[in-house]
């Protein structure tokens, strides 16, 4: 008589996954050819919609800041286009938003550099003790809760109230972490003002309450997975800050709820998603 399975336990999965701080690159380095079940989602739970809706293809408005100071005019197209973008969307893709091209760039080779190196260099920065540390990597802030883990690993990097000091980053991507936060942010201030003019208030209204105060920076990889069809590098959620300013690399899956309908925002060179809470 065969032996019964034994059952299946999950924490015991989870912790020993936990404990090796690898996160998924560590799994895929190791050759896997299986997806471990901690990370299996149930098969509805991978709806895969497409971006087409009754065969009609839809995209989330670009706005161009091109001559944002520069012109009245300009700037009253721009406000009417972002609170025509936040009210319908919720999102919106900006191009000409003053960060060069070559900081872009640098920002997602670091991230890649970062993951890539050794896993000792990694390994100080293991932490998911959010409250005390300004700089955390691991994989799946939300592993122990989660129903299934995302294929995904994740540096978190608290770059304003509170801003680390220059040694507490990664010294692989410490500069271009510095320069890219450095430029967000000013690409936030203005975002604000645009914000604060298309509710119909004073251009520093936000400011004055304190919007532009934070600024957390999440740096996600996802190495390639065996079974895709069986998980999710990212699953559905909603973003918990103001303001998301989202970089994309070249590979895409970004997608966004439109109208109950998932969208896909392929990545556009130079571009920059805007995310606003809601």
């Amino acid at each position: 008589m065969a032996k019964p399975k034994p059952e299946y336990d999950r924490i015991s999965e989870l912790k020993a996954f936990d404990e090796t701080k690898a996160g998924v690159k560590g799994l895929f380095d190791s050759g896997i050819k299986n997806v471990p079940r901690m990370f299996h989602y149930r098969p509805d739970k991978l709806d895969k919609n497409s971006s087409v809706s009754n065969g009609i293809h839809v995209s989330i408005p670009v706005i161009d800041l091109a001559g944002v100071k520069e012109d009245p005019g300009t700037l009253r197209n721009i406000i009417d286009k972002v609170r025509n973008a936040s009210k319908s969307w919720g999102f919106f893709q900006v191009e000409n938003h003053g960060i060069p091209l070559s900081v872009l760039q640098d920002m997602k080779d670091g991230v890649v550099q970062f993951f890539e190196q050794d896993l000792e260099a990694k390994k100080k920065f293991f932490t998911r003790d959010y409250s005390t540390k300004n700089v955390a990597y691991n994989s799946n802030f939300d592993l122990y809760s989660s129903p299934a883990a995302n294929w995904r690993e994740t540096l978190f990097c608290l770059m304003a109230l509170k801003p680390p000091v220059p040694h507490e980053l990664p010294e692989v991507s410490r500069d271009i972490m510095i320069e890219y936060s450095k430029q967000v942010m000013q690409l936030g201030c203005l975002l604000f003002e645009l914000l604060s003019e298309a509710l119909g208030l004073q251009p520093d209204h936000l400011k004055d309450m304190g919007c532009t105060q934070g600024l957390g920076m999440l740096s996600h990889y996802f190495p390639a997975c065996p079974q895709p069809e069986l998980t999710l590098g990212t699953t559905k959620h909603s973003d918990n800050d103001f303001l998301t300013v989202l970089l994309q690399d070249h590979i895409g899956g970004l997608q966004v709820l439109h109208q109950n309908q998932w969208v896909d925002v392929p990545p556009t060179p130079g571009a920059l998603v805007v995310n606003i809470y809601s």
